[in-house]
């Protein structure tokens, strides 16, 4: 066994064995995997191994469909048969609500060239006759969906390692990880230790343990998992051709063609944990006794769908381990506190999947960073706060409610709240319903009442017209909205101003009061964040940035080392903040203050700290919602007291809270992006308009590749669309992000985000566009159907600044 490796990988099942092959695709041949028994133990052995492409997430589509597409590849170049069947896949609608998700997602698939549509209900009822078709709205079908062979998929990934040169060591275990001093780690096996840059723990199952060798806490947790096959059917053995698997998440099962009889699986609401303390290490090949009481329902619903069922024994009951994450999707990327160390934990559909993720976790390691957006996938979205209620809550839900659709906007509220502020249950009295950014709970609007909910759908909801309310109150007077959800950080020191010029692409302000906003570039020169950076004293800044990004960016501060004497923390705990704008914030704000609130003593982008009814608070003119207002930081302990000062104050001149729903529709109608949306890894400086941010006479982190980037034209350019009022009318439903865009039938972008403009009158979204230009007009695939719609040449509201810098 190697004594030295470039890379350590920990677990020999299906995702283990893709990144190591992965990793010598991309180049690497000096790479170790480690497999505590043999590989496929744990979850992939007893896998229904099910392959399908689309995803509500378009990204995580490019990963599926990648991975569809390599498996035949790998069979070329190993010889290892993957036991591939591609019959295809039916995916039927018995709701209107699943109708539209699937004819988003087609059109999604037209965009991106994806091979997925609709067909009739007599062509489905030719690909799949033993279906019963009644009461289907529509059937979409995906020619390349199917199944294949979980040990011969395992065992290409690892030929194909193996023959560009990776060791497998099988019956090894890890027992321990080792960080060094000078960033490296010893992994500690019984057959002798592995120095190494990179750790990768793949451990499937033994993920949390593998991880705890290293002091790290992963919120997952593992719970059992049926399905069935059935004896031959007739029908079934009768088929001229293989027959296509059935994907109906109404009736909460899926079904497919198992040698001559069906394989049919469920995700019930009486689901079952399990190990939950651990994993047992002498777990392998095992699995669970038969549960199928458990499952009635569901199979209940499939016999209804497919009558054949009910006369069909059974041959088999397979009932396995499976470890989910909070929200289902993987904990994937390098650990932001332990440099080397990468986790890729906690993954369900597997053979989906496994060779993006595969792909990706090897460009993470190798290059930086992956070619696609992952922040889906990323394991720094979740924190410390991820307890193990709520890990435990979490999963429960996703397990229960697997096959429910995950509509836009839609905030499940198991496991919260986590984290509240000291103004939560004042809210919560006013009517606040709550939405969850990196475990704070935080307003997205507010009901008439208290203990008002969500409704939840892809047309407008309960929320909407209040949303509308909170908005035109702003406009017209002042809204008062809680921004502690905001990251903070304070940076201290002889050199923070150097520091900070360091990492960001702007110039950092010199003036005491002075700030600037900025753009962190990311390894392949694309947008990793947008920033505020506010001078304080001459040797103090405060800068602020997306809550939800705080940990993703802890990687990118790290990579500039921080000199001795300076320091640079978080904030976002100790700080509370709200966001006081509207045409009367000045007003409200200076009965409050005896600092001069007027334009001539505190412009635009100007900062100082306020004396603000009592409470100490640092004050930026500065609002995200477009109009005239200031963000207001205040200690968590003053938080109440100041929140109750501004109400009061604001109550004769028609203010009122404001939740962030509402923030989403006024920084549309002002044309701001936003991170995670606008604002990605994926977009470069001049795609989103930021380019003049980027001072290229300075060195910052990234920079060369900012530069590369900033040499070539625009790919494609970020518009903000009106959206024909007929057709919103008509739909009773306003783009919200995703939908393709389409100019003479030809697919030329994409929205990033959509809302009703209450306050200009118009449904609109931004989005990037290639090939088009303002006054075009194009279809906006909302619901999955053309919607019209004109590029504006500017933002309907303040285009030319004049109320923003009043």
């Amino acid at each position: 066994m190697r004594q030295q490796a470039q890379a350590v990988v920990i677990g020999g099942g299906v995702i283990g064995c893709s990144i190591l092959y992965h990793l010598t695709k991309l180049g690497w041949s000096d790479v170790v995997l480690l497999e505590r028994d043999e590989l496929t133990s744990g979850s992939t052995w007893h896998a229904a191994a099910n392959i399908h492409g689309l995803h509500d997430s378009t990204n995580i589509s490019r990963i599926q469909h990648y991975t569809m597409n390599l498996y035949k590849e790998l069979e070329e170049e190993t010889g290892q048969s993957c036991g591939i069947f591609q019959p295809g896949s039916l995916y039927l609608a018995q709701t209107e609500e699943r109708e539209h998700q699937l004819k988003l997602q087609a059109a999604k698939a037209k965009l991106y060239g994806m091979n997925f549509y609709e067909v009739s209900i007599e062509e489905a009822k030719k690909l799949n006759p033993m279906v019963n078709y009644d009461g289907i709205r529509c059937v979409m079908f995906e020619p390349d969906g199917g199944n294949v062979d979980p040990s011969g998929v395992t065992n290409g990934y690892a030929v194909g390692a193996r023959n560009r040169g990776a060791e497998i060591h099988r019956f090894t275990p890890v027992t321990a990880t080792e960080a060094q001093e000078d960033g490296t780690w010893i992994v500690k096996t019984p057959k002798g230790d592995i120095a190494t840059p990179w750790v990768i723990n793949a451990a499937g199952l033994w993920g949390r343990e593998v991880a705890a060798l290293a002091g790290i806490e992963l919120p997952l947790q593992p719970t059992e998992h049926q399905y069935l096959v059935t004896e031959t059917m007739a029908d079934v053995e009768q088929s001229a051709a293989r027959l296509p698997s059935v994907s109906d998440r109404d009736g909460e099962y899926y079904l497919r063609q198992e040698g001559n009889g069906l394989l049919v699986g469920a995700y019930e609401r009486d689901m079952k944990f399990w190990a939950e303390e651990g994993t047992p290490l002498d777990f392998a090949h095992d699995l669970f006794p038969d549960d199928l009481e458990r499952i009635e329902e569901n199979m209940m619903s499939a016999i209804e769908r497919v009558p054949a069922v009910a006369d069909a024994g059974i041959k088999r009951v397979i009932n396995g381990p499976m470890i989910w994450s909070p929200d289902s999707n993987v904990l994937m990327g390098p650990v932001p506190e332990l440099p080397g160390y990468f986790c890729c934990n906690g993954i369900i559909p597997g053979f989906s999947q496994s060779g993006g993720m595969g792909l990706m976790a090897a460009q993470w390691v190798i290059e930086g960073e992956t070619e696609y957006d992952m922040f889906a996938w990323d394991m720094a979205r979740f924190d410390t706060w991820a307890s193990k209620a709520f890990t435990k809550a979490r999963v429960q839900d996703q397990y229960a409610h697997r096959f429910a659709i995950h509509f836009p906007n839609e905030e499940r509220g198991a496991g919260r709240p986590a984290r509240t502020r000291p103004i939560y249950d004042v809210q919560t009295k006013m009517g606040a319903v709550f939405g969850l950014n990196a475990g704070w709970e935080h307003p997205l609007w507010f009901a008439a009442e208290p203990g008002a909910t969500d409704t939840n759908g892809f047309t407008r909801q309960n929320w909407w017209a209040p949303v509308g309310e909170e908005c035109k109150t702003l406009r017209a007077a002042a809204g008062i909205i809680d921004i502690s959800n905001f990251a903070k950080y304070r940076c201290k020191g002889p050199d923070a101003e150097s520091w900070l010029n360091a990492v960001f692409a702007n110039n950092m302000p010199r003036s005491i009061g002075r700030s600037c906003l900025t753009p962190l570039i990311s390894k392949r020169g694309g947008i990793a964040g947008d920033f505020t950076v506010i001078c304080v004293a001459e040797d103090e800044f405060w800068v602020v940035g997306s809550g939800m990004a705080e940990r993703y960016h802890k990687r990118f501060f790290a990579d500039v080392p921080l000199p001795e004497g300076t320091l640079f923390e978080s904030k976002t705990v100790e700080m509370c903040g709200f966001n006081v704008a509207g045409p009367k914030s000045r007003e409200l704000l200076q009965r409050l203050t005896n600092t001069s609130l007027a334009t001539g003593d505190f412009p635009f982008m100007r900062s100082a700290w306020l004396d603000i009814a009592g409470v100490r608070a640092l004050a930026l003119r500065v609002s995200f919602t477009g109009d005239l207002g200031w963000e207001l930081h205040c200690e968590t302990q003053d938080q109440a007291k100041l929140y109750e000062a501004l109400l009061s104050a604001g109550q004769d001149l028609g203010a009122r809270p404001v939740g962030s729903r509402a923030l989403m529709s006024l920084r549309i109608e002002k044309g701001y992006g936003s991170w995670s949306r606008e604002y990605s890894p994926e977009y470069w400086p001049q795609e989103v308009g930021l380019e003049r941010l980027c001072k290229l006479e300075k060195d910052f982190l990234n920079k060369s590749a900012a530069v590369a980037n900033l040499e070539k034209p625009a790919r494609e350019e970020l518009v903000i669309l009106h959206l024909a009022d007929a057709d919103v009318t008509a739909s009773n439903a306003d783009a919200t992000g995703g939908e393709p865009i389409f100019k003479d039938g030809v697919g030329i972008g994409r929205v990033t985000s959509g809302a009703y403009g209450y306050t200009v009158g118009m449904s609109l979204a931004l989005g990037f566009v290639k090939g088009a230009t303002a006054g075009d007009e194009v279809d906006v695939m909302v619901l999955g159907k053309p919607h019209k719609a004109r590029i504006l040449a500017e933002p309907p509201f303040d285009a030319g600044g004049k109320i923003l810098r009043g």
